[in-house]
């Protein structure tokens, strides 16, 4: 987007992360009165995988993620040193809890294993996949597109020995400058990464 009149567009979409302590209060008063908008992301559909499928267990583990992220608001890049937050706008879920679920949904998806869930379910465990949630944003520097990008690392359980590690980004378009346009780019960037994911993972095994 371009311009002053596109910039004041995107200002009343946007709230601000950083700022004075009496404004923050004061957006927090106001976002109090009215229940914001929830918004879920989905696990890939479909995953190619063209290999057997193997006697393995895999956990994953618990993403990390900086604070900005590690929440149920929704980022908003606005310049490389400044985000802001999605008004009237939130996940159903903290956003690591989230991305963890719809990873272990993908990985049942395929059949592809012989377990495969998150820690405190019993699993007998082979490897682990660890994340580290890098972006998960509406990025508008230049065109507005959704932004996702996990760093993944495969551990062997058993030797405690790093098997691969990847990093998997994706930018989808937005189509719009909507809350949903915004979060569907964001879901569409992130079913590319998850499937990316899930396909490395499999062919590691």
């Amino acid at each position: 987007m371009g311009g002053t009149a596109m910039t004041a567009r995107r200002m009343t979409g946007l709230k601000t992360a950083m700022a004075v302590p009496l404004v923050l209060a004061g957006l927090s008063a106001c976002a109090s009165k009215a229940p914001n908008d929830t918004f879920d992301i989905t696990a890939s559909p479909t995953v190619e995988s063209n290999g057997p499928a193997r006697n393995r267990q895999l956990l994953v583990a618990d993403p990390s993620a900086l604070k900005a992220l590690d929440s149920e608001q929704v980022l908003v890049r606005v310049s490389p040193s400044e985000i802001r937050y999605l008004s009237k706008s939130q996940w159903s879920d903290k956003l690591t809890r989230m991305v963890q679920a719809k990873l272990v949904e993908t990985f049942e998806n395929t059949g592809k294993l012989d377990g495969v869930g998150k820690p405190g379910q019993g699993l007998a465990i082979d490897f682990q996949l660890i994340t580290d949630i890098r972006a998960f944003e509406v990025d508008t520097v230049g065109a507005d597109r959704g932004v996702v990008e996990i760093s993944v690392k495969l551990l062997n359980d058993r030797n405690g020995t790093v098997k691969a590690q990847k990093v998997f980004s994706a930018s989808e378009p937005a189509s719009g400058t909507s809350n949903e346009a915004y979060i569907r780019a964001m879901d569409r960037a992130f079913a590319r990464v998850s499937a990316e994911i899930v396909t490395w993972t499999l062919s590691q095994l």
